[in-house]
């Protein structure tokens, strides 16, 4: 076989091993996404939110629960948790993505587990 037949195989392969991480990487920001939102040092939602699955939660913000059926839009979840003071100026949750503080990957990966709740 000439290297030219070898290509569209490695496409293929290359296709398929990328199908099959997709599920595992999704996985992977949802369990990111929960230690994010447990770490008292980093989301700290728990300060604020009872969150299933979470030791010693606050409840000063609403619990955590049904948060794909309440926000279907994952952008407004987004926005929420980037500054939830543009859409609520009398809001007490932090601005995290406007304070820096957590990244934009680290907010969707919070989103990601909060729609799993």
């Amino acid at each position: 076989m000439t290297a030219l037949s070898w290509k569209p195989l490695l496409f293929m392969l290359a296709i398929v091993a990328g199908l099959a991480a997709s599920p595992a990487l999704a996985q992977s920001t949802v369990t990111d996404g929960q230690k994010l939102a447990f770490d008292r040092g980093k989301g700290n939602c728990l300060t604020c939110h009872v969150i299933k699955g979470g030791d010693l939660p606050g409840t000063i913000g609403p619990e955590l629960k049904d948060i794909k059926a309440k926000y279907p839009d994952r952008n407004d979840l987004v926005a929420i948790l980037f500054d939830e003071t543009k859409r609520n100026p009398q809001s007490m949750m932090p601005p995290f993505g406007r304070n820096r503080i957590l990244t934009e990957q680290e907010i969707s990966a919070i989103v990601d587990f909060l729609q799993t709740l």
